[in-house]
């Protein structure tokens, strides 16, 4: 007689147990949902998107209030974006980019559940942090970056291409980022919440220029040569430095508070130096390629920013916070979704064929973009920032709605 029964043992699935003999499965941690560090991570976060515009539009607009009711709603929202949110696409976008790149060990099994734990734990204690004793949110929600770091560290160190240990002084920027931040509210010292984000929004930027300006490129060469339209643009390592160098001086000027006329004019120089670098990949010529003109369309809006931001500064024509919304949007939304569609499609064996609800999903953020820089720029009101927020939050769900079953189940054979 057969007796079968299903139960959990250590990290071990049992299904059953057949003449006293324990049948067991692979463990809980090697399913398809922990094979890579996209299919958690990208999971979650575009699942989170839309969840934190609920939240955090609801108390916009004066229907509830969030749990830390005494910490300015801005900060909480641009807390959130970068450590919430953003945190869990960049963590899936960095892990899973490593292997194939930079040829280090993939993140996978039990030590990407941890990752994905702490990233959840984090968001339930930011949350909860008004119930819970004072120190206990800022330690939950700081750890995920120290533990990214010690885990990749090993292995970029074995790298042949030493140009990969740069990620490392971005993650403890961020990681220093969020400690100020958790300081800055326990001590209720808002100017020094206000430079946490701006500290942790430069290390997103750096890393943005960092692995965009190597992806990008790259894509766009393999696109122009399968088109017959050119090849790929001539690596330029001195146009490189200083496109890194001068996003640095003008994180370091802005948080040390230096006279505007100098933290707009490396503004300025942003915008020219990335407009030539942007200029010589030639994107333009593969604009019919959609994951090819997404990822161009980040970099246009990355030069707005710049931009933007030297007008701010130099003239005060623009409200300064204008840059960091063509930033957040426009640029780090269409790199996003971009780059979450190419991983998505090509590391679950799909062919690079864009659904159309990501075509949608790309319009939808480009079109966010314009809507909440025009509200910030000629203050348009409530209902036209909740609109552009509706559209941000819509891209990600669409992203989900198209991808949530890809991301956990078996990849499809090649």
């Amino acid at each position: 007689m057969q007796q079968f029964r299903e139960s959990i043992v250590g990290d071990s699935i049992v299904e059953g147990i057949h003449e006293g003999r324990e049948i067991r499965l692979k463990p809980l941690h090697s399913t398809p949902l922990w094979s890579s560090a996209f299919r958690p991570f990208y999971f979650l976060g575009a699942l989170y998107a839309p969840l934190l515009v609920i939240a955090w539009l609801g108390a916009y607009l004066g229907l509830w209030n969030l749990p830390a009711a005494d910490v300015p709603l801005q900060f909480q929202h641009g807390h959130e974006f970068i450590f919430g949110f953003s945190a869990a696409i960049i963590t899936g976008i960095v892990l899973t980019a490593l292997p194939s790149w930079a040829g280090t060990e993939e993140i996978c099994g039990s030590r990407l559940v941890l990752l994905v734990a702490l990233w959840l734990a984090g968001r339930m204690a930011f949350w909860a942090a008004p119930w819970l004793p004072s120190l206990v949110a800022p330690v939950i929600d700081c750890a995920l970056f120290p533990i990214v770091f010690l885990m990749v560290t090993p292995q970029l160190l074995r790298a042949s291409n030493r140009l990969y240990l740069l990620l490392l002084p971005v993650l403890l920027a961020l990681f220093a980022a969020n400690l100020i931040y958790h300081h800055g509210v326990l001590t209720t010292n808002y100017t020094q919440v206000w430079q946490a984000l701006r500290l942790a929004l430069y290390a997103v930027i750096v890393l943005y220029v960092l692995k965009g300006g190597v992806l990008a490129p790259i894509f766009t060469g393999n696109a122009l040569r399968e088109k017959g339209r050119g090849d790929q643009a001539p690596f330029n390592m001195k146009l490189e430095i200083a496109a890194i160098g001068f996003v640095l001086l003008l994180a370091v000027l802005e948080l040390a508070a230096a006279p505007a006329g100098w933290v707009g004019a490396a503004a300025l120089a942003c915008a020219l130096v990335h407009g030539w670098r942007t200029a010589r990949w030639k994107g333009w010529r593969v604009a019919d390629v959609p994951l090819i003109l997404v990822m161009h369309l980040g970099f246009g809006w990355l030069l707005v920013a710049f931009v933007l931001k030297a007008i701010a500064e130099l003239t005060g024509i623009v409200p300064e916070i204008a840059w960091v919304h063509a930033f957040t949007v426009g640029s780090l939304g269409m790199m996003m979704l971009g780059l979450m569609t190419r991983v998505s499609l090509r590391h679950t064996g799909r062919p690079l064929v864009v659904p159309r609800a990501m075509l949608i999903a790309y319009g939808l953020m480009f079109t966010a973009a314009l809507i909440r820089l025009a509200a910030t720029v000629l203050g348009l009101g409530n209902a036209v920032v909740a609109l552009a927020a509706c559209f941000w939050a819509a891209a990600f769900a669409l992203y989900f709605m198209a991808f949530w079953k890809a991301l956990v189940t078996p990849s499809a054979p090649r």
